[in-house]
C-alpha cells in the first residue's frame, strides 16, 4: 500500500449501483493515517470528471482540496475500481522504447525486422492509437485475446496521463494486449494486432504530481497465473525506457489536439518468448512500485 499522502485519482462505483461511476480521491495533504485505505466521493465536492482535477494548474492541490470538501468516503475494499479514463479519452501507445522490445519484435518478424531496428534509433518514435476510453477495462475486468490469433501476450507498461495542454500530470499502469503472430505476419497488420475489444487495461488509479526522474526509479513486474501455477513472470525498470517522456509526449501532441487529455503507454521491457501464449482463464498481474497493482483475468473475444 502506498503512503496515505500520495495523491491518487480514480473512478469507482459501488456494487449496488455498478453503472453509477464517480470520481474518487485517495490520499491527503497531511498524510492522515488510514486515509489511503478509503476513497473519497468527489462528486459530493462538485468533481464529476477527471479533467476537473487533471486540467488544473496544480492537480494534486485541487485533489487535496476536493478530498477535504468531500462529504462521503468508502473503504477501498467496498468499491469497484473503474478504468481511470473517461469514455471520451484517447489512449495511445509508444513502441520499441526498450531494447528488449526491439529485439523481440525483430525476432517475431523477419519480414519487418529492419523497421523495428530503424525506429529504435530514429529521431521519431513509433506511436500508434490504442483505444478510446469507453473500450478500456479496469481492475478485475477481463482483458481479451483475439479468437483468430495464435500467439497473444500482455505488455506491462507505465502509462503517462496527459492533460489538454499536453502536460504530464500523472501516471498509471497499462496493459497493452497484443497478438504477436498477427503483427509479425505483416507490419501493416499492427492495428489489428493491437486494437480490438478488451485489448487495453488501465488502473488502478492515477498517481498525481510525478516527475520523470521519480518515475524512472520505479520497477515494473508481471506475473501470469494459470490455475494454481505461475506460468510466467518478469521484471524490468522504467529507467530502461530509451526516450525521454517529454519527447514521447511532444510527438504524440504534434499536429493534434486532445480536448479531454490523453493517456500514452510507454512501451514494454518484458516480453514472453514465442513458446508462451495467454489462454482464457489466465490471471495477469502487473505491478509498478510507485503506483500499485493492476490485475485482470483473460477471456477470448
Amino acid at each position: 500500500m502506498l503512503p496515505a499522502s500520495i495523491p491518487r485519482l480514480c473512478r469507482f462505483s459501488l456494487p449496488e449501483a455498478p453503472d453509477d461511476v464517480r470520481v474518487g480521491g485517495m490520499g491527503s495533504a497531511d498524510g492522515t493515517p488510514g486515509d489511503g485505505l478509503r476513497i473519497h466521493d468527489l462528486s459530493t465536492a462538485g468533481v464529476r470528471r477527471l479533467q476537473t482535477v487533471l486540467d488544473a494548474d496544480d492537480p494534486a492541490a485541487v485533489l487535496a482540496s476536493a478530498i477535504g470538501r468531500a462529504r462521503h468516503s468508502v473503504p477501498l475494499a467496498d468499491v469497484i475500481l473503474r478504468p481511470p479514463v473517461e469514455p471520451d479519452h484517447e489512449v495511445w501507445a509508444a513502441g520499441v522504447t526498450y531494447l528488449r522490445s526491439k529485439t523481440a519484435r525483430m525476432e517475431e518478424s523477419a519480414f519487418s525486422a529492419t523497421a523495428y531496428d530503424r525506429v529504435y534509433e530514429a529521431a521519431r518514435p513509433e506511436i500508434f492509437f490504442k483505444a478510446v476510453g469507453a473500450r478500456v477495462v479496469g481492475p478485475g475486468e477481463a482483458v481479451g485475446i483475439r479468437s483468430d490469433a495464435r500467439w497473444s501476450v500482455p505488455e506491462p507498461e507505465l502509462a503517462l496521463v496527459i492533460d489538454a495542454r499536453g502536460r504530464l500530470v500523472g501516471c498509471t499502469i497499462g496493459n497493452d494486449m497484443s497478438s504477436r503472430d498477427i503483427e509479425g505476419e505483416n507490419l501493416l497488420y499492427l492495428p489489428q494486432a493491437k486494437v480490438y475489444d478488451r485489448s487495453c487495461a488501465l488502473g488502478p488509479w492515477i498517481v498525481l504530481g510525478v516527475d520523470e526522474a521519480t518515475a524512472r526509479g520505479w520497477q515494473v513486474a508481471i506475473e501470469i497465473q494459470r490455475g494454481s501455477a505461475a506460468v510466467f513472470h518478469g521484471t524490468t525498470a522504467v529507467s530502461q525506457i530509451k526516450r525521454p517522456f517529454a519527447d514521447l509526449i511532444d510527438h504524440l501532441c504534434r499536429c493534434q489536439t486532445f480536448h479531454s487529455g490523453a493517456v500514452l503507454l510507454t512501451g514494454t521491457g518484458i516480453v514472453p518468448d514465442e513458446s508462451f501464449t495467454l489462454a482464457a482463464g489466465d490471471e495477469v498481474t502487473i505491478s509498478i512500485s510507485g503506483i500499485g497493482t493492476l490485475a485482470n483475468p483473460v477471456t477470448v473475444v
